[in-house]
């Protein structure tokens, strides 16, 4: 029988004291206070509301232990002696405040990007934490390439006499010495980008291009492709398909999993799409099994039938209908929606199981599951080992397919007019956009201008002419 956290605290007293929680090897993970233990402790049931230290720490325990006081102050006093005596190891690592890096935007007339360690200042807007310095790092490059927001301390801003480095290169905006008139709607566009509302940006900029692309304003499309290319290479990358995975037994939860459906698992399948308003429309198909995700099975799908592109329903279909053929040895096969998304999976794959994961009012923390005999499951314990799985699997199949969405769009934001004529390679066309600066220049040169761009030739000059008139 496999414990869930809910058991562990089933005979919690409801008075002042102190809790212990261990991991599997019986090591000390952290001693709280509390004023209601049981109160407390029901507190850690839904993972997904805790903070992020904790719930890492959440999915390590496998013994919980507690000792009463008469009042609140005296757990207070026994906590801080037990934490200085024992040494729990994520007491310790909060109280230093170094378990992950963090960013933040400063409280100042122009906000700066900053990245550390430590206490949240209440004279900063945090986001965070991540994973890495390097996921950090390069989250903010891409506020830098979208937003032009400024590094540099108040020190080095004040005593700049002309634009850094960061200018030069487009990554800044250089409040230091240039009149700024859109500086506080970057840092409102910042903080979306932040806090996950990349897709509908993306969606406003691609507008924005096609509207300066349409009035033959192509230095400013070039400004917003560009913008455009920075949100969709570079997914700001947030740490929750991280900590849905930290403390998976792979092993014990497909079993679990196995029981509750009645079959044999050698490999399931997770299926999502992704497109944005159509455009770009592409599939995943992660895997796992026993020994966690198969990765050489993975699969990226381009839509074939064009006429699917942006009906989520009708590219399941497809994606699917492909999948199957490629391999017959599934053994389940989830999708991220609702009843509709199970219908057509279940008509694509009869002989296969089907297990719809769907979202709820609230993603994270409110979904639900439609089994193989389509009944609708609501009742599985949030803490436990087989509702964490299959929202760790279904939050994998969606970072598949979004990272792969973004790369394919990111590709046809890069293509300019030049790229529509035939014969005009990246070597002329850098040539062309030397001598002019920019496509609108190209676009309005006389036919005389264009032959004497070095390199190109007559003929080649006569194609981009003939083209832009």
């Amino acid at each position: 029988m496999i414990i869930q956290f809910s058991d562990l605290i089933e005979s919690s007293p409801m008075s002042p004291g102190i809790y212990k929680m261990y991991d599997a090897e019986g090591t000390l993970l952290y001693i709280g206070k509390a004023k209601n233990i049981k109160a407390r402790l029901r507190q850690y049931l839904d993972t997904s509301k805790l903070e992020l230290h904790k719930q890492i720490m959440r999915t390590l325990v496998t013994n919980v232990t507690w000792e009463t006081t008469k009042t609140e102050s005296d757990a207070l006093i026994l906590e801080e002696q037990l934490i200085k005596t024992q040494k729990p190891k994520y007491n310790i690592m909060m109280r230093d405040g170094k378990m992950y890096p963090m960013l933040a935007l400063t409280n100042s007339e122009f906000p700066r990007l900053l990245k550390f360690r430590g206490k949240i200042s209440q004279k900063r807007d945090v986001f965070g934490p991540y994973p890495s310095v390097s996921a950090l790092n390069e989250t903010i490059k891409t506020i830098q390439k979208v937003c032009k927001l400024r590094t540099c301390t108040d020190t080095f801003m004040k005593n700049r006499t002309r634009p850094c480095l960061l200018y030069q290169i487009g990554r800044c905006s250089a409040p230091c010495v240039i009149h700024q008139t859109s500086y506080n709607e970057n840092v409102q566009l910042a903080r979306k980008i932040l806090t996950g509302y990349s897709e509908p940006i993306i969606a406003d900029l691609s507008e924005k291009m096609k509207k300066f692309s349409d009035n033959m304003d192509f230095e400013s499309a070039a400004q917003m492709r560009d913008k455009i290319a920075a949100l969709t290479h570079t997914s700001v990358r947030g740490i929750k398909n991280y900590t849905h995975q930290i403390g998976i037994n792979w092993n014990e939860s497909v079993n679990e999993l196995e029981k509750w459906l009645g079959i044999k698992i050698d490999q399931a399948c997770v299926f999502d799409n992704s497109h944005l308003f159509g455009k770009t429309p592409v599939g995943s198909m992660i895997v796992f099994g026993h020994d966690g995700f198969i990765k050489s099975n993975f699969r990226h799908f381009k839509l074939k039938d064009a006429a699917r592109a942006g009906n989520d329903i009708a590219m399941m279909e497809e994606f699917i209908t492909r999948a199957i053929a490629w391999d017959k040895d599934i053994n389940l096969i989830i999708v991220d929606g609702g009843m509709a998304q199970w219908n057509i999976a279940h008509k694509t794959a009869p002989t296969t199981p089907i297990l719809g994961v769907t979202k709820g009012l609230v993603r994270d923390g409110d979904e639900h599951f439609i089994i193989p005999n389509g009944k609708t499951e609501r009742n599985i314990p949030k803490d436990s080992k087989l509702f964490l799985l299959l929202r760790a699997v279904r939050d994998e199949a969606h970072r598949f397919a979004i990272s792969f969405h973004r790369a394919q769009y990111a590709k046809t934001m890069t293509a300019s007019k030049l790229d529509d004529i035939e014969g005009i390679g990246p070597t002329r066309k850098r040539a062309l956009l030397n001598h002019f600066g920019s496509v609108r220049q190209i676009a309005d040169a006389e036919l005389n201008a264009l032959i004497h761009v070095p390199g190109l030739g007559k003929s080649a000059a006569e194609k981009i002419y003939s083209y832009f008139h």
